[in-house]
């Protein structure tokens, strides 16, 4: 098929430069011929179309072994030309090489453009760096698209009045404001520190995909734990369920599959190092572990530590909703009270959350009160009774 190439012709310059780039960033040679050929079209219709030639079908070939760059449009085969822009004669088809066209074929005719090559380059250069930006935020969804709910790390860039912005190597990321711990006097989000984040999820921000950080998800805890414990990592403990108040206080039950491993010392280590690891990268944040229990009442003794529990008692039920609602009394001496509730009643609300219970705690000396209370109304029933009686 004839097609007249350019003047100025790169050669294997664009060849090269594809080939390099390609190599670099890990994108297909092909897509990036594609897009070059692509953008050479739009280039050309931008300076020799409009007005001066309203050409219909524009293409452009560039020859992957040589680098040479043809341009060539369609054009329809006529008796009498009416459109020279997109029309041409069967004689001028045939003096073309086109020996078996007929009336009505479209054939490809090279164009003659003096300032190819200049267009060329323009096009190459448009449409490499727009390949280069679209290849590259291919990756990054489809990367981090997959890390959902991991831990990565990455360096602080900057910061504004809410968010936080990250590199974490590809790609610049986001730190939201609901995503950033405020109630810590120990994080700082300084430029070039180094942290760890969970990934949530990937959006579109002006164009491009950005990578959505947190530091206050509950999943950051036990991602660090399974980091920082071979013993989770190898599956012989298990996280059963985590409860957090970021930048305070964290609770997490743990239980081991193996009756030889010893579930909480295993998480807390050696002279506790291990949890004091993770305290450290979570800005001091204090961490309960616990042991988890199949007994709801046991699992609620243990979720309410460091308290001494005397009595759980639970109950559950299903409401009018169908809903299940789990709720459990629970009884602790009276100095332990305050210690069961917690500042700002966090310990007691840490451990609902924990447990799935609604807990209402209650001290010995209230219960024995409403316990003799209980008694004394029974006994006023029965008295009552017995005067009906008489």
């Amino acid at each position: 098929m004839p097609r007249k190439k350019s003047e100025e012709e790169p050669k294997d310059t664009i060849v090269s430069l594809v080939k390099l780039l390609a190599e670099e960033r890990d994108i297909d040679e092909e897509e990036v011929f594609q897009a070059i050929e692509s953008g050479l079209v739009a280039a050309y219709r931008r300076e020799f179309g409009g007005n001066k030639q309203d050409i219909k079908s524009v293409s452009a070939e560039i020859d992957r072994e040589s680098g040479e760059i043809y341009v060539y449009k369609l054009a329809e085969v006529v008796d009498d030309v009416v459109d020279e822009a997109n029309e041409i004669s069967i004689e001028a088809a045939k003096e073309l090489g086109y020996e078996d066209v007929e009336v009505g074929d479209e054939i490809e005719i090279g164009i003659d453009v003096e300032d190819l090559g200049r267009l060329a380059a323009s096009a190459a250069k448009n449409a490499i760096n727009q390949k280069l930006r679209d290849a590259e935020s291919m990756k990054i969804e489809k990367e981090f698209s997959g890390k959902i709910g991991e831990i990565t790390s990455g360096t602080i860039v900057r910061k504004d009045a809410r968010n936080v912005y990250v590199n974490i190597g590809r790609a610049e990321a986001i730190v939201k404001h609901d995503g950033q711990i405020r109630n810590n006097r120990n994080e700082h989000y300084d430029q070039d520190r180094i942290m760890k984040f969970l990934v949530m999820g990937v959006e579109e921000a002006n164009g491009r995909p950005s990578v959505v950080l947190s530091r206050t998800d509950a999943r950051l805890v036990t991602k660090l734990f399974e980091l920082e414990v071979p013993e989770i990592k190898a599956g012989d403990v298990v996280i059963r369920s985590v409860a957090r108040e970021a930048g305070s206080r964290t609770k997490i039950a743990v239980y081991s599959k193996d009756p030889d491993i010893d579930a909480k010392g295993s998480c807390v280590g050696q002279r506790g190092q291990r949890v004091q690891q993770i305290m450290n990268e979570l800005a001091e944040e204090k961490i309960d572990i616990v042991d988890w229990k199949e007994d709801p009442a046991l699992f609620i003794s243990e979720a309410l530590q460091p308290a001494k529990v005397s009595r759980v008692d639970t109950e559950i039920t299903t409401n009018e909703n169908g809903e299940v609602e789990r709720y459990a009394k629970v009884i602790v001496p009276d100095q332990q009270f305050s210690l069961a509730i917690g500042k700002s009643g966090q310990n007691v609300r840490l451990a609902a959350r924990l447990t799935g219970f609604k807990i209402d705690i209650k001290k010995e000396s209230d219960e024995s009160v409403e316990a003799s209370k209980a008694l004394i109304d029974d006994f006023t029933v029965v008295d009552d009774e017995a005067g009906k009686e008489e």
